[in-house]
C-alpha cells in the first residue's frame, strides 16, 4: 500500500507538473531554497524575495522556519530538478502510512488497520497536498504519526526524538507538539490511547512546543531577514498575541463565531471529521489537532487558510485519523463484542466514505482527460520556457516559473517594473500576480516601451529580451 501510494501520487503530482499546473508559489520557491542547501548554501530563493520586497537574497527561513528541507539536498545532488521535490514528497506522504497502520493495528487489529491506512492515504488532505506542488507540509504526516504511535507504543524516548522533527518542519508545528502535550496532560498514560504517555511528559511537550513556536516565529523569523507580522491574520480580534487571548478570554461568543465565519470554515471542518464519522471528538487525541486548527480558523485574513484547497489540512489529518482509531477503540469497548464488530464496520464505512469523496477533490484532476494531454495553451508555455538560455536571469509566469527554474535565476513576473533581461508573459490566462488579463497585457505594452524585444509569440504566450545597454 505505501508502495503503491508514493507511485500514484508520483505519477500524479509528475502528471501536473508536464501539464502547466505547477506555479512559482511555491514549487520555485521550494526548489531554489533547496538547491540552495544543495551548494551548501543558504536557501536563498529570488521569487519569494523580489515579489515581496526582501530582495533576491531573500532565505526562505525568514519566510518559514523549516531548516528540515535541508536533509532534500543530498536528492539534489543526483537530480537538480523540481520534480525531486515532488517525487520526495510523495514517499514522504505515503511513509506515514506505516505508523499509521502500526497505530491502528494495535488499537483494532490488522483489518480495520489496513482500512483505516487506506482511508489515511487516500485522504482528500493529502490529495489536495498533491495537487499543489511541494510543500514543508510533506514531512508532517510521517513525524506525527510517529510521535503519536511511539507514545501508544511507550517508547518515549523515540516520540521525544519525532516531536524534534517535527519542530523543525514549520514554525506553528509547536502548536502541534504543544497539543499532544495536552493531551497527556488531561488524559495521561492508558486513558488518553497513548500508552507511554505521563503527565511530565505532558509538560515538558506542552511548554516546549509554545517556546520553540514563539522563538521560531517572533525571534528567528525575523533575525534570518523575515518580517514576524508577515503572516498576522487576526486583525480583527487584536494587533498581537496577548491582545488575541484577551479578547478570546473576554469575548467567548465572539471567538466561536469567528471559527464558523464565514461558512467555509465550517464546512472545512465538517469535512474533515464527516468521513471519519466525527469518531475523532470520541477521543481525547483530537484535542492535539485544535491549536493548528485554531490558529487557521481564528483568522480573518489569508481565506487560503481556512479552505479545502491546497496543503493546510494535510497538517493536521493524521492527528484526526489516529483520533479517529482511538475513538472506534472506545466504541468497541463501549458496546462489546456482543453487539458486533463497530470497529471494523466504521473503519470500512470510512474508507468507503474517503473512496467517494476522491472525484470531488485533489484527485477529481485525476480522473480528467485534460491532464493527460497537453492543449495547445501548454505546448506553447514549453516552447516559450525553450526559446531562454541557460543560465540568465528571468521573470517568468506559472508554469514556465517552474519549468525554467532548474536552468535559470527565476523571478515572479509581476508587472513592467523588471530589470532581469528575460521576460516570460503569458496574455492569456489570469495569473496570481496580477488582477486580470487586461493587467497583464498592459504590463507587456509597457515592458516593449521599455526596449524589451519580443523574440517569441504563440498562443498568449510571449517572451520578450532586451539587450544589455537597453
Amino acid at each position: 500500500m505505501t508502495a503503491g501510494a508514493a507511485i500514484g501520487y508520483a505519477t500524479f503530482a509528475l502528471a501536473r507538473y508536464a501539464d502547466g499546473r505547477s506555479t512559482a508559489f511555491d514549487l520555485v520557491i521550494f526548489d531554489q531554497a533547496v538547491r540552495g542547501y544543495a551548494a551548501l548554501g543558504a536557501p536563498r530563493s529570488a521569487a519569494k524575495g523580489v515579489l515581496h520586497g526582501f530582495g533576491p537574497h531573500f532565505s526562505v527561513l525568514g519566510d518559514h522556519f523549516s531548516p528540515i528541507l535541508a536533509v532534500l539536498a543530498p536528492a539534489y545532488w543526483l537530480f537538480d530538478d523540481p520534480r525531486t521535490l515532488l517525487i520526495a514528497q510523495s514517499l514522504l506522504f505515503a511513509l506515514a502510512a506505516l505508523p499509521v497502520w502500526r497505530f491502528a493495528e494495535r488499537a483494532l487489529g490488522a483489518t480495520p488497520a489496513h482500512l483505516v491506512t487506506a482511508a489515511y492515504l487516500l485522504s482528500w488532505p493529502i490529495a489536495a497536498a498533491v495537487a499543489f506542488d511541494f510543500h514543508e507540509v510533506a514531512f508532517a504526516p510521517l513525524f506525527t504519526a510517529l510521535l503519536l504511535e511511539r507514545l501508544q507504543a511507550g517508547r518515549r524516548g523515540q516520540a521525544l526524538a519525532a516531536a524534534a522533527a517535527l519542530l523543525l518542519v514549520k514554525e506553528d508545528m509547536g502548536l502541534l507538539v504543544a497539543g499532544v502535550g495536552v493531551v497527556l496532560l488531561l488524559a495521561g498514560g492508558p486513558g488518553s490511547g497513548l500508552t507511554g504517555g505521563t503527565r511530565r511528559l505532558g509538560a515538558l511537550l506542552t511548554a516546549g512546543g509554545l517556546v520553540a513556536a514563539v522563538l521560531a516565529s517572533r525571534v528567528v523569523v525575523p533575525v534570518l531577514g523575515g518580517d514576524a507580522e508577515f503572516y498576522w491574520a487576526y486583525g480583527r480580534l487584536g494587533p498581537d498575541v496577548p491582545a488575541v487571548l484577551a479578547h478570546l478570554l473576554t469575548h467567548p461568543g465572539d471567538a466561536l463565531g469567528t471559527l464558523v465565519t464565514p461558512s467555509g470554515k465550517a464546512y472545512t471542518l465538517v469535512l474533515l471529521l464527516a468521513p471519519l464519522a466525527f469518531l475523532p471528538l470520541a477521543s481525547p487525541i483530537v484535542l492535539a489537532a485544535v491549536p493548528l486548527l485554531a490558529e487557521r480558523m481564528l483568522a480573518d485574513g489569508f481565506p487560503t487558510w481556512w479552505g479545502v484547497n491546497y496543503h493546510y489540512n494535510a497538517f493536521v489529518v493524521v492527528v484526526l485519523v489516529l483520533a479517529g482509531v482511538d475513538g472506534a477503540r472506545r466504541l468497541h469497548g463501549w458496546w462489546g463484542r456482543r453487539r458486533g464488530r463497530p470497529a471494523l464496520g466504521w473503519a470500512a464505512g470510512v474508507a468507503v466514505a474517503t473512496v467517494l469523496l476522491m472525484p470531488v477533490f485533489g484527485y477529481g484532476q485525476a480522473f480528467g482527460a485534460d491532464l493527460w494531454q497537453r492543449d495547445a495553451w501548454a505546448r506553447a508555455a514549453r516552447e516559450a520556457s525553450a526559446v531562454v538560455p541557460d543560465g540568465v536571469d528571468v521573470a517568468a509566469a506559472d508554469p514556465a516559473a517552474a519549468w525554467l527554474t532548474a536552468r535559470a535565476r527565476v523571478q515572479v513576473w509581476a508587472g513592467a517594473d523588471t530589470r532581469v533581461p528575460w521576460v516570460v508573459a503569458d496574455v492569456a490566462r489570469r495569473h496570481q500576480s496580477f488582477d486580470d488579463v487586461s493587467a497583464q497585457r498592459a504590463a507587456v505594452r509597457l515592458l516593449r516601451g521599455l526596449g524589451y524585444r519580443a523574440v517569441y509569440e504563440r498562443a498568449g504566450w510571449v517572451v520578450l529580451h532586451r539587450g544589455p545597454g537597453r
